[in-house]
Protein backbone atom coordinates (compact mmCIF):
# COMPACT_ATOMS: atom_id res chain seq x y z
CA UNK A 1 0.00 0.00 0.00
CA UNK A 2 1.55 3.46 -0.72
CA UNK A 3 2.41 5.73 2.21
CA UNK A 4 -0.46 8.23 1.56
CA UNK A 5 -2.99 6.04 1.33
CA UNK A 6 -1.83 4.21 5.09
CA UNK A 7 -1.59 7.81 6.32
CA UNK A 8 -4.99 8.01 5.94
CA UNK A 9 -6.29 4.59 6.13
CA UNK A 10 -4.95 4.74 9.93
CA UNK A 11 -5.80 8.32 10.47
CA UNK A 12 -2.45 9.51 11.21
CA UNK A 13 -3.31 12.40 8.78
CA UNK A 14 -7.13 12.90 7.92
CA UNK A 15 -6.70 13.03 3.96
CA UNK A 16 -4.48 12.05 1.53
CA UNK A 17 -3.92 14.84 -0.13
CA UNK A 18 -2.57 16.26 3.39
CA UNK A 19 -0.59 13.28 3.33
CA UNK A 20 0.65 13.59 -0.05
CA UNK A 21 1.99 17.47 0.48
CA UNK A 22 3.64 16.43 3.74
CA UNK A 23 5.59 13.50 1.93
CA UNK A 24 6.66 15.97 -0.84
CA UNK A 25 7.73 18.79 1.70
CA UNK A 26 10.22 16.24 3.37
CA UNK A 27 7.88 15.86 6.62
CA UNK A 28 7.60 12.03 6.50
CA UNK A 29 10.44 9.48 7.09
CA UNK A 30 10.46 6.05 6.91
CA UNK A 31 13.48 3.91 8.89
CA UNK A 32 15.41 7.60 9.01
CA UNK A 33 14.84 8.34 5.78
CA UNK A 34 12.73 10.55 3.71
CA UNK A 35 9.76 9.06 1.85
CA UNK A 36 7.85 9.72 -1.12
CA UNK A 37 3.75 9.42 -1.49
CA UNK A 38 4.16 6.22 -3.62
CA UNK A 39 6.39 4.46 -0.84
CA UNK A 40 5.13 0.88 -0.49
CA UNK A 41 4.98 0.30 3.18
CA UNK A 42 4.82 -3.16 4.90
CA UNK A 43 4.76 -4.16 8.35
CA UNK A 44 7.60 -3.57 10.53
CA UNK A 45 8.50 -0.04 8.78
CA UNK A 46 9.37 2.89 11.58
CA UNK A 47 7.31 6.22 10.26
CA UNK A 48 7.92 9.53 11.67
CA UNK A 49 6.06 12.50 11.09
CA UNK A 50 6.35 16.02 11.77
CA UNK A 51 3.69 18.28 12.28
CA UNK A 52 4.70 21.61 13.64
CA UNK A 53 7.01 21.34 16.65
CA UNK A 54 5.33 17.96 16.87
CA UNK A 55 6.93 14.50 15.88
CA UNK A 56 5.03 11.40 15.65
CA UNK A 57 6.85 7.78 15.86
CA UNK A 58 4.82 4.74 14.68
CA UNK A 59 5.94 1.08 14.07
CA UNK A 60 3.23 -0.24 11.59
CA UNK A 61 1.84 -3.37 12.67
CA UNK A 62 -0.64 -4.40 9.68
CA UNK A 63 -1.54 -2.73 6.27
CA UNK A 64 -5.06 -3.35 5.45
CA UNK A 65 -7.03 -1.38 2.32
CA UNK A 66 -9.61 -0.06 4.37
CA UNK A 67 -10.02 0.18 8.28
CA UNK A 68 -13.12 1.55 10.52
CA UNK A 69 -12.86 4.19 12.74
CA UNK A 70 -12.55 2.09 15.96
CA UNK A 71 -10.13 -0.25 14.11
CA UNK A 72 -7.82 2.11 12.64
CA UNK A 73 -5.67 2.43 15.73
CA UNK A 74 -4.62 -0.89 15.95
CA UNK A 75 -3.03 -1.06 12.42
CA UNK A 76 0.08 0.63 14.27
CA UNK A 77 2.01 1.09 17.78
CA UNK A 78 3.33 4.68 18.66
CA UNK A 79 6.98 4.47 19.66
CA UNK A 80 8.30 6.64 22.63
Amino acid sequence: MRLDKYLKVSRLIKRRTIANEACDAGRVLVNGKPARASYEVKPSDIIEITMGTRVVRVEIISVQEFAAKNDASGLYRILP
